[in-house]
């Protein structure tokens, strides 16, 4: 690839990222802006400074246990295959992952840099793929389980006609899940449905359908080899999905934390753990970056009553900060210093150029079909 092509490549790549950057930004502008429209931002500081230190803290930390959780789930999967990575390491593509989760809709962009950047860490693409698929997988179980769960128990969360939209969350997480067991555990059926879509996108006159079907075919392997694998890994597969399990409980753990925060007593742990439950399996699966702007809003519903009108601005911009926004900052500077670093090592360069060649000429194969 010439100098020249291989510019205007790395521009299309890098124009991408800063155009989901901006729309992120926005997206939290617009946010705040509705919000706090009508807010005094002075008494909306002091109510923030009145926060106790000690349980913010706690909460950053216990968040911070949610994705060192992550990390040792892939690590340990990973090792059945006779990879071997640091937890270090292994928290770097976390957070990565995280970051271009948080920054591209629906979350798709996480999984994919994740596989990237440990395919250049000299780690089996199939075995990396495999294994964010399997902590996929256990993710979407415990979000959905937990949520409903929660909701039988503590019923009240969702006054207000919050159930139409909690329904809509579990749907929309419920059908992800579906679609990936089926592709794990029935290669007919997910074939059968390959087909359905690509003949309703051909009616459709959508183009390129053959480079899609590859694409999808390609997908349905990898599903394939996790069926595979929790075969001749099934007490793996079960530590892998209470991992996970124990990480989603940290992360609905941390509002409590706020809660504490502020010196209110009123509720308990498990009341306050139900209502992030609730609403986390309902803006999950909407396809917003970040679920920004509906998470927000859906807090101030559901825990109106539990903070009071003078505190609850001030603690749900405490617990996005802690549980999202101070994380995003976190795994942006993880990123940036992962790219410096990378240029640094020897034939780098080299290697990058023949993938993005290897990339270019996809493309013009997927253009050509």
């Amino acid at each position: 690839m010439s100098l020249k092509k291989l510019t205007a490549l790395g521009k299309k790549i890098n124009l991408k990222m800063i155009r989901n950057l901006v729309f992120f930004v926005l997206l939290i502008g617009l946010t705040f802006w509705f919000i706090f429209k009508d807010t005094d931002l002075n008494e909306l500081i002091n109510v923030i400074k009145s926060a106790k230190i000690e349980f913010v803290i706690a909460g950053v930390l216990v968040m911070l246990l949610y994705y060192l959780m992550e990390s040792l789930n892939i690590k340990s999967i990973l090792k059945c295959f006779g990879e071997k990575i640091s937890i270090l390491k292994a928290l770097k593509y976390t957070w990565i992952g995280f970051f271009f989760s948080a920054i591209t809709p629906a979350a798709t962009g996480g999984q994919p840099i994740e596989i990237y950047y440990m395919t250049k860490d000299k780690l089996s693409g199939p075995n990396s793929t495999l294994a964010l698929l399997l902590q996929l997988c256990g993710f979407q179980i415990s979000t959905i389980g937990l949520g409903v769960i929660c909701a039988i128990l503590n019923p009240t969360i969702l006054d207000g006609g919050l159930i139409w939209l909690f329904l809509l969350g579990v749907i929309i997480n419920g059908f992800a899940l579906a679609l990936m067991l089926i592709g794990i555990f029935s290669k007919r059926l997910t074939k059968k449905l390959v087909n359905a879509f690509i003949k309703l996108l051909k009616k459709c006159r959508v183009k390129n359908l053959d480079a899609k079907k590859k694409k999808m075919e390609a997908s349905l392997e990898q599903y394939n080899e996790s069926a595979v694998f929790i075969k001749s890994h099934k007490g793996e597969f079960i530590k892998a999905i209470l991992r996970v399990f124990i990480q989603i409980c940290l992360y609905h753990s941390i509002t409590y934390f706020i809660y504490r925060a502020f010196g209110l007593t009123e509720l308990n742990f498990f009341q306050v753990f139900s209502m992030q439950a609730v609403l986390y399996t309902t803006v999950s699966g909407l396809p917003l970056p970040g679920a920004i702007g509906v998470s927000e809003t859906v807090f101030l519903k559901i825990y109106g009553k539990a903070f009071g009108e003078s505190l609850l601005k001030g603690a749900m911009l405490l617990s996005r900060g802690v549980t999202f926004y101070l994380y995003v900052i976190v795994s942006l500077i993880v990123v940036i210093i992962t790219a410096i670093m990378k240029k640094d090592v020897v034939g780098q360069i080299d290697k990058d150029v023949i993938e993005l060649d290897k990339l270019d000429n996809e493309t013009k194969e997927e253009k050509a079909a």
